[in-house]
């Protein structure tokens, strides 16, 4: 799973990026909805994503993960996001 954001305002926007080589459309389509699903909780769950627009892209191996483990990857690239690029006004270390 590969997560891009470009930093914006107002609110968050989230595109998916499902290649025919994840599977049939089903697949692609079922993974969309625990994409979308992971989205949500996350916003959530930890006092909201940043602003933006994200790009969440996907490779073949996505088809066969199970909800709890497309969340924990989600989770783990918005938090290399948070750390590669800090808030305003505040310095990577």
């Amino acid at each position: 799973m590969t997560v891009v954001h470009l930093p914006g305002t107002g609110e968050v926007r989230v595109a998916y990026a499902i290649g025919r080589k994840v599977g049939p459309a089903v697949v692609r389509n079922k993974v969309r909805r625990r994409l979308r699903a992971a989205v949500r909780e996350l916003d959530r769950s930890s006092g909201g994503l940043p602003t933006g627009a994200y790009l969440i892209s996907l490779r073949p191996e996505a088809a066969g993960r199970s909800y709890a483990e497309l969340r924990r990857d989600l989770e783990r690239s918005v938090a290399a996001l948070a750390d590669a690029h800090p808030p305003s006004g505040e310095v990577a270390r």
